[in-house]
C-alpha cells in the first residue's frame, strides 16, 4: 500500500473536458494530514506511517491522544489513519501532506461509510421484485416464504430479509481523478463516492489486480 489521504467530501459538481462533455465529480477537501508516526522495521516489524487528519478543540480528545499527538508537535486531530509503505526515509514527524501528492488522470480507491437509510423492507434494501398489484392478491411488498416448514424447520443464516440500510463502510474502485487544486487542497474526482457531504474519505492510490 502507498501513501494516501484523509479527507472531506464537500459534494458534486461537473468540469468539462476538452471535447466539452460534461463530467462528474466529486470534490473531496483532501487535508493537510499531519505526519504523527513513523514506523519502521527495525522498531515495529513492519514500515508504515500514521497521519492525522480533523482539527478540534482539545478537550474533544483523551489525554493519551493528546500526548501521543504532542510527540509529532501536532494540534488536537480527530482522525488516525496509517499507511503502509516500504520506504519511510521520505517522511519527518510534523510534515505535512496534502493533496498534491496525486496527480491528474490517476487512478484511486475511495474509501468512506454509505450514508444510513434506516430500516428498509426487502424491495429496496434487497432489489427484489414486487408481487401481483391485481384486486385481491394482498402480496403487493410481502417477502414471501422463506424457507421449508419441517425440513430444515429453521431460516438459514444470512437470509435476504428486510433490515437497516447503509452506513458501512464501503470501498470504490479505481476512480479517476479529473482535478488537482494543490493551493486549495481539493480534488475532483470522476464519478461518486461514499458518504454524505462532510463525511470522511480515505482516498488511496488504486491497487493494481493482477
Amino acid at each position: 500500500m502507498s501513501v494516501g489521504i484523509l479527507g472531506t467530501k464537500v459534494g458534486m459538481t461537473q468540469v468539462f473536458d476538452d471535447a466539452g462533455a460534461a463530467i462528474p465529480v466529486t470534490v473531496v477537501q483532501a487535508g493537510p494530514c499531519t505526519v504523527t508516526q513513523i514506523k519502521t522495521k527495525q522498531t515495529d516489524g513492519y514500515s508504515a506511517i500514521q497521519l492525522a487528519y480533523g482539527e478540534v478543540k482539545e478537550k474533544a480528545l483523551n489525554k493519551a491522544k493528546l500526548g501521543h499527538l504532542a510527540k509529532a508537535s501536532a494540534p488536537p486531530l480527530r482522525h488516525l489513519e496509517e499507511y503502509r509503505d516500504e520506504s519511510t526515509e521520505n517522511y519527518s514527524l510534523g510534515q505535512q501532506i496534502g493533496a498534491d501528492i496525486f496527480d491528474a488522470g490517476q487512478l484511486v480507491d475511495v474509501v468512506g461509510t454509505s450514508i444510513g437509510r434506516g430500516f428498509a423492507g426487502n424491495q429496496k434494501r434487497n432489489n427484489f421484485s414486487r408481487g401481483p398489484m391485481s384486486h385481491g392478491s394482498k402480496n403487493h411488498k410481502e417477502p414471501g416464504s422463506i424457507g421449508a416448514g419441517t425440513t430444515p424447520g429453521r431460516v438459514y443464516p444470512g437470509k435476504k430479509m428486510a433490515g437497516r440500510l447503509g452506513g458501512k463502510r464501503i470501498t470504490v474502485r479505481k476512480l479517476k481523478i479529473v482535478r488537482v487544486d494543490a493551493e486549495r487542497n481539493l480534488l475532483l474526482i470522476r464519478g461518486a463516492i461514499p458518504g454524505k457531504s462532510g463525511a470522511l474519505v480515505n482516498i488511496l492510490p488504486a491497487k493494481e489486480v493482477k
